[in-house]
């Protein structure tokens, strides 16, 4: 579904039409359960941090002030119930476990007396699908050891694709 549509779907519920809301669950449910799972790190708290989002998105419609924006409205409020969840969570990591942004920098490479940053290229082959599940392992395992705000930037900004202004 395209930003057009999210915004005509969020037009939509605002007017009470009973058909968007099952959509909307449809469209949204998947997207929230995913960055709840990547943010928490627990199916089970994502599950619940997926249904409470759902929850408060309806029951607080009339504050969408510009449908246009219904994504990244949609994601701040799994955020700030993601956050309330992790500090109940039985899941929820020990306090003071943050790294430095200089222990998760790409290796750094000299050519031609330039420093350049080596990033792995993402892109997977046919063949390769055993080693991008490892790949996905690791890099839930790696979002997991992220500080949350870093985590929630990272995972809003390029798995959800909002912009950064959202």
């Amino acid at each position: 579904m395209e930003r057009d549509e999210e915004t005509d779907l969020a037009r939509r519920l605002l007017a009470r039409d009973a058909g968007a809301f099952d959509r909307f669950v449809r469209h949204f449910g998947g997207k929230i359960f995913h960055y709840s799972w990547m943010m928490c790190g627990h199916r089970e708290d994502a599950e619940e941090v997926a249904q409470e989002t759902l929850m408060r998105v309806f029951e607080n419609l009339k504050q969408l002030k510009d449908p246009a924006h219904v994504r990244g409205w949609v994601f701040r409020i799994a955020k700030n119930v993601c956050l309330m969840k992790r500090r109940r969570s039985v899941f929820a990591p020990s306090p003071g476990k943050e790294l430095s942004l200089d222990e998760v920098m790409p290796a750094k490479s000299q050519r031609d007396g330039a420093v350049r940053l080596e990033v792995a290229d993402w892109r997977r082959g046919p063949d390769d699908e055993v080693a991008a599940s490892e790949m996905h392992a690791l890099l839930r395992e790696a979002l997991g050891d992220l500080p949350e705000t870093y985590r929630g930037v990272l995972i809003l900004r390029d798995i959800e694709e909002l912009s950064t202004k959202e």
